[in-house]
């Protein structure tokens, strides 16, 4: 028996629910059904943002939010010019719930809970009478006429026009690139560095605003860097990973960073500032007090990694001294090795070829009716709920053009 629909929807998640909701809204007339090949829909929704999820981000700028998109920035410019964050926060607004900015920009449902997303989700596809079919698997799709057919582990399907957001999906990738679409190999994108080094050991949870270069490139960022027990993690590493996934993931995830723990401050300012203290602070212990903005313990395991001991005085210091703490604190080079995943956010880079997709449809160009929502495709952003923005955009350009 096939189950005949106006469209399917492939994918049980942020793209695809939202897809749908928004083509119900505008036509509810057609039939429509989302297959989910899990037991649960919208389960990266559930533990996306710790929880909370991150469901934008308060750049409501199209041409500024593109380029948190290491892969998609200029693909996305039209597309956020229709729908864009501010869009984001009045849709959900009319679906019943509020949003809230936090002070780094990402926005979050005022009841600090992504079940308020999932609630509002499955409501709207109730009421609109949308098909929701979990334990789907799809194993085969192919076209015959002017029909899509859909071969599931347990069920067969046609639908006039087919919505594939299956997020980074080896398998549905094979697929498409039977039909003769060209998969961009997924890599990690978003991951944290392994780094085993003496002078980070002890220092679990202590931040600093840094510049973080990696050694032989261009790779470079600024931002928050958070030291964990495995290595080294926060925005600054995050983003780096982000913008450096292709080239990382080439290196094998072993390489050479430098950390400026000064950020902006360059060596030749740094020295001039520690010969200042030195004759300041003569008499004082070098190590006791951290003088620039970041903690102690920090300042501590850097002035030890100098060559210099927890008794010496700044008037003691030698000129090699000084110069190697110049350099531990604004070209501190650590060796990495490997990567952790950040939390669940597993995100890749890689999937459909950006070149085989009308941006103003989201439409393959390759296969009438054949439509691309979310993580599917080669789009991939830092972290920040820049992910959710565009699963958002795609699915709404794709709904108001189906």
């Amino acid at each position: 028996m096939i189950k005949n629909f106006d469209i399917i929807i492939v994918g049980g998640g942020a793209a695809g629910f939202f897809t749908a909701i928004n083509i119900a809204e505008k036509n509810p007339k057609l039939k429509i059904a989302i297959l989910e090949r899990g037991k649960e829909v919208l389960s990266k929704v559930r533990v996306s943002g710790g929880g909370r999820c991150n469901v934008t981000h308060a750049c409501f700028e199209p041409n500024e939010l593109v380029k948190f998109y290491p892969r998609g920035e200029k693909e996305l410019r039209g597309p956020f010019h229709q729908f864009c964050s501010g869009d984001t926060i009045e849709w959900f607004e009319k679906h019943g719930v509020e949003l809230k900015i936090e002070e780094d920009g990402r926005m979050f449902p005022v009841s600090n809970s992504s079940q308020t997303i999932i609630d509002c989700f499955l409501k709207a596809t109730e009421k609109l009478g949308i098909k929701v079919l979990t334990g789907q698997s799809v194993q085969s799709i192919f076209k015959k006429e002017n029909h899509w057919k859909i071969d599931t582990q347990t069920d067969n399907y046609a639908a006039e026009k087919l919505v594939m957001a299956t997020g980074s999906n080896p398998k549905i990738w094979e697929m498409l690139q039977e039909h003769g679409h060209a998969i961009v190999s997924p890599v990690p994108s978003l991951f944290t560095f392994n780094i085993k080094d003496s002078r980070i050991k002890e220092l679990p949870g202590v931040a600093a605003q840094v510049t973080v270069h990696v050694k032989d490139t261009k790779l470079e960022s600024t931002g928050p860097l958070l030291i964990t027990h495995w290595g080294m993690s926060g925005p600054a590493i995050l983003k780096l990973s982000a913008w450096g996934a292709r080239i990382l993931h080439d290196k094998n995830y072993q390489f050479t960073i430098f950390v400026n723990w000064l950020n902006d401050v360059d060596y030749e300012d740094a020295e001039k500032i520690l010969k200042d203290l030195k004759q300041e602070h003569a008499k004082k212990a070098v190590s006791k007090k951290s003088p620039f903005d970041f903690p102690n313990r920090l300042w501590e395991s850097l002035v030890l990694a100098s060559g210099i001991d927890s008794e010496t005085k700044w008037a003691d210091l030698s000129k090699i001294q000084l110069q190697n703490l110049t350099s531990q604190l604004t070209k501190a080079e650590f060796k990495v090795n490997g990567k952790s995943t950040f939390k669940e956010e597993f995100v890749t880079a890689g999937g459909i070829d950006l070149k085989e997709i009308n941006f103003k449809t989201m439409e393959s160009k390759i296969h009438e009716n054949l439509y691309f929502a979310g993580e599917i495709v080669n789009i991939d952003a830092i972290t920040g709920g820049f992910n959710f923005q565009n699963a958002w955009t795609s699915g709404f350009i794709l709904a108001q053009n189906i």
